[in-house]
Formats: structure tokens, sequence, C-alpha cells
């Protein structure tokens, strides 16, 4: 089925790609940080239609789950829970405007070699081949990244590992009003250390002419 000398798989991805490219232009260009959460939202969700047309299945699940399932609704929870000032987040833009622009134009041109018409030209473009009844997806993945790239996965671990210690660390700083237990102290606790018996003589309560007797004394 064509329209207009182009596929309908072809103008699917035209259109996601419009898309995708708009989404994310929002999600840096929005001042509200709500709203460049759901535009990210909206971003995933095609990013996740166009991984359908190539045949990445398992790749699109796992970002609609992972991504918008979980990381962007924690997200979302976080920034509408906090009281942020944007005013403030934007007082040091215009200092930062000197570094980011090299790093952001340095960005650039490695995206534009690696995803350029030399790698990805249209006399490379091929039509996806026929798998077999029994082809899994999710199989050939593990394949290719236990096998190809099993040391930039390692490396990728390594820095998640590194990430997850590091926030650990930062979230678990000693403060002064801080009342968190040891767990170690807890357990060397003793009976003695907890429970002192102290031997006392017993009271003898005072007749009532008595205790008169010396309230009037007193005054």
């Amino acid at each position: 089925m064509t329209f207009f000398g182009l596929h309908f798989q072809e103008i699917v991805f035209y259109v996601l790609a419009a898309i995708l490219l708009i989404a994310g232009l929002r999600v840096i260009t929005t001042r509200n940080p709500v709203y460049a959460a759901l535009y990210l939202v909206l971003a995933f969700f095609t990013a996740a239609g166009i991984w359908l047309l190539l045949e990445a299945e398992f790749l699109a699940i796992a970002l609609v789950l992972v991504y918008v399932g979980a990381v962007m609704v924690l997200f979302l929870f976080v920034v509408m829970m906090l009281d942020i000032n944007l005013d403030r987040l934007r007082e040091g833009f215009w200092k930062a405007l000197p570094v980011a622009l090299p790093v952001g134009g340095l960005m650039a041109v490695e995206m534009v070699m690696i995803v350029g018409v030399r790698n990805f030209g249209v006399d490379k473009v091929v039509a996806p081949t026929a798998h077999p009844a029994g082809y899994s997806n999710t199989a050939e993945l593990g394949r290719v990244l236990y096998t190809d790239y099993l040391l930039s996965f390692e490396l990728a671990s390594v820095v998640l590992l590194v990430a997850i210690v590091a926030a650990i660390a930062l979230t678990l700083r000693e403060k002064r009003e801080s009342k968190s237990m040891d767990p170690a102290l807890q357990v060397l606790a003793k009976k003695a250390d907890r429970l002192r018996i102290v031997k006392m003589q017993a009271e003898v309560e005072a007749p009532v002419g008595v205790v008169q007797a010396e309230k009037q004394e007193t005054q």
C-alpha cells in the first residue's frame, strides 16, 4: 500500500520521527519541569513505535515498561512533590553557557558523524529479512549483547554500579539530627547494659496529723 509514492511503514516512520524530534526539543525548551517530563514520556512512546517498525519488539516493550512505567513515574512524583524554585535554577544559565556551547557542539558533531549518510545512507537501506517461525528477538539480542558487545556491556554495568554506590553514599551522610540506628551496636547490646535493678527502702505512709503539723510549721 503506497501513498504519494511512499509505503505505509515509511509514512508511519516519518510521522513518529517528527513527533519524536518535537517532543525532544520541547523537553529542553519548556520551562515547567512537569511538562518536560511529560514530553519525555511522549518521546519514549514514539521511540518505542520506531523500534516496533524495526522489528525490535523486546526493546520497545522494555522502553515502555522500564522508562515510562517506572522511571518517569518516579521522576514525576519527585518533581511534583518538591518545591522547585525555577527562577533560582535559571540564575546560573548564562554563567554555564560558555562551557555548554562547546560541549553541545562537540556532541552534535559526534552525532552527525555517527548517524550520517555514510553509515545510514539511502543506498544501505535494505528490506528486513524474513525470520523463521521459531525466531526469538529477545534471544538474538542476548546473543549479540553477550558476544559481540560483551566488553561494552560490562563497562556500562560497572559505571552503573559506581553510580548506585555514589547515590547511596550521598543519601546516607551522617547528620546531627539523624536518629538512625547502628545494627552492629544493637547486636552487641547486653541485658546488663539496658536494665539495672536498684534496691531502695520501702516508703511508709505518714499519718494525716503528722503531715498537717509539718505544713503548719512550714507556713
